[in-house]
C-alpha cells in the first residue's frame, strides 16, 4: 500500500511538471519573425531519440527561439537556474524510465498480456493529452489535409507496432535482456535512413557502429535470460522504431505546411493516437480469446482495484516520461540528450537487476559494456558529422550570395559604359 501511495506521489509531482510544459512548449512555439539563415539553423538541428520503451521521435533540438537559451554550437547558460532546472528534468526522467520498466514488468509477471496493456498504455496516454488540449492547457494540434493526415497514419502504425513488440519483449525476458538487444536501434535507423531513404552517412558513422552489433552480439551469445521469443520482438521492435524515426522525421520536416500547432509534443500526441487506432486490432488479434482468463488469473495475486491502478499508472509513466524527454531536450544540445539517453539504458539494466535478482554473466555485462559504449561513440560520430554537414550548407549559401551581390553590382557598370 505504501508502494501505490509513493506512485501517486510521483505522478501528482509529474503531472504539475507536464502541465507546466504546456505553457513553456505554447511560449516557445509562439510565431516569431525569422531570419532566413535561424530558420536554416533550426531545420538542421534535428535528432532521433529513444524515451522510456525507447520511443524513438524526430524533435527539434531547442523547442525555443530564444537566443540566449541555447546558444550556436550548443552552448547552454551557466546560470545557476539553468542547470538545476536541466539537472531535475534528467533526474525526473530517469525516475520515469526507470519505474516504467520495473513496474511495467512487474505488471506484466502478474497479467501477461503484452499487447493487451501495450494498447491500453497508448489509449492511457492518448486520454491524458487529449485532456489537455480540452482544458486549454496546450494548443490543440490541426491537420489540414489527407496526405497529411495519411502521413502521421504510417508514423501511428509503426509506433503501434513498435511499442507492441517491446512490450512482447519484456514479457518474454528479462527487462536487462531487453535492453541489450534494444541497444541496436542505432544499427537498424542507419540502415532503414540508407536502404529505403537512400541517406548515407560518412563511413566512419558506420564503423563507430561495429563495436554496437559486436558488444550485442557477445552479450547475448551465452545470456543466462536469452530467450528467442524476447530476442526476436525486441529485433522486430528496432525495426519499427527505425521506421518510425525516419518518417517522423519526414512529418516534421512538412509540420509548417501540413497544419496548426504542430509542437513536437503534439505531434508525440498525434502518432500516439493513431498507434492506439492500430494497436487495438493488433492486441485483438493476438489475445482476444485469452485475454479474460489471463484477468482472471491476475485478480487472484493482486485484487482488482491495485490491478487496474497498476495498469493506470503503467500508461501515465509510458506517456509522461516522454513529456519531460521534450522538457530536457528543450534544454540542452542533441550530444547532451544522446549521452544521457545512452547512461538512461545503464540505469535501467542495474535497477531491472537489483529488484528482480536476475543474474547477468560476466560475458553479458562486458558485451553490454562494449555494446551501449558504442552507442554513444556512435551518437558523437553522428552528431559531428551533423555539424559539418550544417557548416558546408552555410558555406554554401554564404558564397551564393556574396554571388548575387557581386553580379548586382555589376551589371549598372556595364549599362553605364554603353551609355558612354
Amino acid at each position: 500500500m505504501k508502494f501505490f501511495n509513493l506512485l501517486n506521489l510521483l505522478l501528482l509531482l509529474v503531472a504539475g511538471v507536464a502541465h507546466s510544459s504546456a505553457a513553456e512548449s505554447t511560449a516557445a512555439f509562439r510565431p516569431r519573425r525569422a531570419s532566413s539563415l535561424q530558420k536554416y539553423q533550426l531545420e538542421q538541428q534535428t535528432t532521433v531519440l529513444q524515451p522510456s520503451s525507447d520511443v524513438s521521435m524526430t524533435v527539434p533540438s531547442a523547442l525555443s527561439n530564444d537566443v540566449s537559451q541555447v546558444a550556436r554550437g550548443g552552448a547552454i547558460s551557466n546560470s545557476l537556474a539553468q542547470t538545476l532546472k536541466v539537472g531535475f528534468y534528467f533526474g525526473l526522467w530517469y525516475l520515469l524510465n526507470i519505474f516504467y520498466n520495473i513496474f511495467n514488468k512487474k505488471l506484466l509477471n502478474v497479467m501477461p498480456a503484452p499487447l493487451t496493456i501495450g494498447s491500453i498504455q497508448l489509449a492511457i496516454g492518448s486520454a491524458y493529452v487529449a485532456a489537455l488540449w480540452l482544458l486549454r492547457l496546450r494548443p490543440a494540434p490541426f491537420l489540414n489535409s489527407s496526405d497529411a493526415i495519411k502521413q502521421f497514419a504510417h508514423v501511428g502504425f509503426w509506433h503501434a507496432f513498435g511499442q507492441e513488440t517491446t512490450m512482447v519483449s519484456l514479457c518474454a525476458g528479462a527487462v536487462s535482456f531487453t535492453h541489450i538487444v534494444k541497444a541496436l536501434e542505432p544499427f537498424f535507423s542507419s540502415v532503414v535512413s540508407a536502404l529505403a531513404f537512400k541517406q548515407w552517412m560518412p563511413l566512419p558513422v558506420y564503423l563507430s557502429l561495429v563495436p554496437v552489433v559486436g558488444g550485442v552480439g557477445y552479450a547475448c551469445l551465452k545470456e543466462s535470460a536469452f530467450s528467442w521469443l524476447a530476442f526476436s520482438a525486441a529485433m522486430l521492435s528496432n525495426l519499427a522504431f527505425a521506421l518510425r524515426a525516419v518518417l517522423s522525421k519526414v512529418a516534421m520536416g512538412t509540420a509548417v505546411t501540413s497544419g496548426r500547432n504542430l509542437t513536437s509534443p503534439n505531434v508525440f500526441a498525434l502518432v500516439t493516437m493513431f498507434g492506439l487506432l492500430f494497436s487495438i486490432p493488433m492486441a485483438i488479434a493476438g489475445e482476444a480469446s485469452s485475454v479474460a482468463g489471463m484477468w482472471s488469473k491476475a485478480l487472484e495475486s493482486m485484487p482488482k482495484k491495485q490491478l487496474v491502478q497498476a495498469i493506470l499508472v503503467s500508461g501515465l509513466f509510458h506517456y509522461l516520461n516522454n513529456e519531460v524527454m521534450y522538457l530536457a531536450l528543450g534544454n540542452v544540445h542533441p550530444v547532451t540528450l544522446a549521452v544521457g539517453n545512452t547512461m538512461k539504458r545503464v540505469f535501467i539494466m542495474v535497477a531491472s537487476v537489483m529488484v528482480f535478482r536476475n543474474p547477468i554473466s560476466l560475458q553479458a555485462g562486458i558485451g553490454s559494456a562494449v555494446g551501449i559504449s558504442g552507442v554513444l561513440v556512435y551518437s558523437l560520430v553522428k552528431q559531428h558529422y551533423e555539424k559539418v554537414d550544417v557548416k558546408v550548407a552555410d558555406k554554401v549559401k554564404s558564397t551564393a550570395r556574396q554571388t548575387r551581390v557581386g553580379v548586382t553590382k555589376t551589371i549598372p557598370s556595364r549599362v553605364s559604359v554603353r551609355r558612354k
